[in-house]
């Protein structure tokens, strides 16, 4: 055979035989280009690791924390969780649940706070951070952090948030009756000052909260911020523990709390931030639902020292406050000033626990209630005041 016609035939050989190899190698590569350019396409879904304080995104393996704080179980007590996975809303939906933030309902360290609707017809209160707030993203996400790992009735509930560019804003359900302050000063338009049983019922319920956070969870939390403003009311009157995360979350080095040392506020704050600090700030709530008063009266000093100086002379109506008229039983009322002195003793160790106050003001609502009760047994059918100790129920643990 002529040489250039066995050249011919191998370099047919050889293109086909190229031809074989290139194809495949070709469909690969088309293929992986492909997955690869839906993979980019797929918007990716952010979680926020809150102990690193940075944004993670679940395509990227996940990372191993550095504080093992998470129980290995879930119980009642609530979870601790790493990573935040709530609803995230844009800032469109929030402007348009908000109806472009027409009912401005409230204003706090964090920012301006609006009412709206979601679709499906959840009333929510939405927490915008002002451009003045001191609250950075660290602090946005120890909120967030807070309120998704505790479950309980008498915590303010989180329904989501929004984190945009320029945009931070908290997503709760809506107390529709105000916090026990409004009630207590008559602002907002408030007018119902409440009756003793109701302030009792209502603090049982606050002290169930706050007795949660301390003990209820894997880790104790401290609120390091309660007052009477935080204390919200729903349309029916319950009672819940709200701010307890708004700012900077951090575990201790021995690992035996959760803090989020806010600044706290005037009148309320103990020298030192320990579960005994928001033991002190709730005494002082109790003597607030006690008198009626602030707790710091320009000229008259601190409610502690005002109350101590009352009740030396051993007449309890020198401290009530004269909105109440009599309408009270005097040995609940006792009981309750007697309760927050104890609570605002200056030494820590010596306050009692958040249990030990949920069981005396449990007592405390119990003398009120049969006192009532003992006043309308003369008259027919039965007393709505033998019912609402039933509906505080015992610790939700």
């Amino acid at each position: 055979m002529p040489v250039d016609a066995i050249m011919g035939i191998k370099l047919e050989y050889g293109i086909k035989k190229n031809w074989t190899v290139v194809v495949p190698v070709s469909a690969i590569v088309l293929i992986l280009a492909y997955l690869i350019w839906r993979q980019k396409r797929k918007p990716k879904i952010l979680s926020y690791n809150l102990y690193f304080l940075e944004p993670v995104s679940t395509d990227d393996p996940p990372r191993e924390p550095e504080l093992d704080i998470a129980p290995a179980s879930r119980n009642n007590h609530g979870g601790t969780l790493l990573k935040v996975e709530n609803r995230q809303f844009t800032y469109k939906e929030l402007e348009k649940f908000t109806n472009n933030f027409e009912r401005f309902i409230g204003q706090g360290g964090f920012g301006p706070v609006f009412y709206g609707c979601l679709e499906d017809g959840i009333e929510v209160a939405v927490k915008i951070r002002s451009e003045s707030s001191s609250h950075g993203l660290d602090q946005f996400f120890a909120e967030v952090q807070s309120l998704t790992k505790v479950h309980h009735r008498n915590l303010v509930s989180l329904v989501g948030y929004c984190w945009e560019k320029g945009h931070l804003a908290l997503v709760y359900e809506y107390m529709a009756r105000g916090s026990l302050c409004d009630h207590l000063r008559g602002n907002n338009g408030v007018s119902d000052s409440l009756n003793w049983r109701t302030r009792v019922r209502v603090v049982v319920e606050a002290a169930q909260g706050l007795d949660y956070l301390h003990k209820g969870c894997s880790l104790p939390i401290i609120h390091g911020d309660v007052k009477t403003s935080n204390i919200l009311l729903s349309q029916n009157l319950q009672a819940k523990i709200a701010d307890f995360g708004l700012s900077k979350s951090y575990v201790s080095e021995t690992q035996t709390h959760i803090s989020v040392t806010p600044a706290g506020s005037a009148g309320y704050m103990d020298p030192e931030l320990t579960e005994s600090s928001d033991v002190y700030s709730f005494g002082i709530v109790l003597l607030e639902i006690a008198t009626g008063e602030s707790p710091i009266l320009p000229g008259l000093g601190h409610i502690v020292q005002r109350v101590k100086n009352k009740v030396a002379s051993g007449n309890i109506s020198l401290v009530v406050d004269a909105r109440l008229g009599d309408a009270y039983d005097v040995s609940s009322m006792w009981k309750v000033v007697d309760t927050a002195l104890l609570c605002t003793t200056d030494i820590g160790a010596q306050r009692p626990t958040m249990a030990a106050v949920v069981a005396q003001l449990k007592e405390s609502l119990a003398l009120e209630q049969t006192c009532e009760y003992s006043a309308l047994s003369g008259t027919t059918g039965t007393s709505d005041t033998t019912v609402s100790l039933a509906n505080v129920g015992p610790l939700a643990r």
